[in-house]
């Protein structure tokens, strides 16, 4: 069975267990740790913390200092380092796309990585990720996305399993020590 998350978890064991970044950001807080960053990032903390006692401090986010804040870019313009992913943003590519227009993690990802290019460059590159995703093509799930991972490799697996049936495996698969990837022996916990 899980264990509870509190400062007398063992360091390994705490790894060993899927946790919500909720619960991580409670443990942060009831511990006086930095609550900020990912969860791989308060997940690596807490692990630190637990091993040595010492404070781990999080990492320092790019300046935006001296960005326009809320003037819509244009075409031309370039991409900030330090790029948000933010309400003017999405109204900026809707005007231009349309209102289809949605962020995805692989354009989210592109756009943090790529300062320095054009919106016009960004807005080719929506469209070859959605053109892609027609196709048929996966994108690549991070790792604080386990439960998203976990989904799609069920249902890849068990093509007309029920969305219940899925969720009651991953609850099951996630009370277990261990990796938290879809196996075909998690089937057992709709045998309950």
């Amino acid at each position: 069975m899980r264990p509870e998350l509190n400062k007398k978890i063992n360091a390994d064991e705490f790894l060993n267990f899927y946790w919500l970044k909720e619960e991580l950001f409670a443990f942060c807080k009831n511990q006086d740790l930095p609550a900020c960053g990912s969860k791989d990032e308060l997940t690596a903390r807490i692990h630190e913390y637990l091993r040595t006692g010492k404070v781990m401090t999080p990492l320092k986010k790019k300046s935006t200092a001296g960005q326009k804040t809320g003037t819509p870019p244009a075409l031309d313009s370039k991409i900030p380092a330090g790029y948000k992913n933010d309400e003017m943003h999405r109204e900026f590519f809707k005007s231009v796309i349309g209102d289809h227009f949605k962020f995805n993690v692989a354009f989210m990802n592109w756009m943090k990585e790529n300062h320095g290019k054009t919106y016009r460059d960004a807005v080719r590159e929506w469209k070859r990720i959605i053109e892609e995703k027609k196709q048929g093509k996966k994108t690549e799930i991070s790792s604080q996305f386990q439960y998203n991972q976990y989904t799609r490799d069920f249902f890849n697996a068990n093509p007309k399993a029920k969305r219940d049936e899925a969720i009651k495996c991953w609850k099951y698969k996630k009370s277990l020590p261990g990796h938290n990837r879809y196996e075909e022996s998690d089937l057992v916990a709709l045998k309950r």
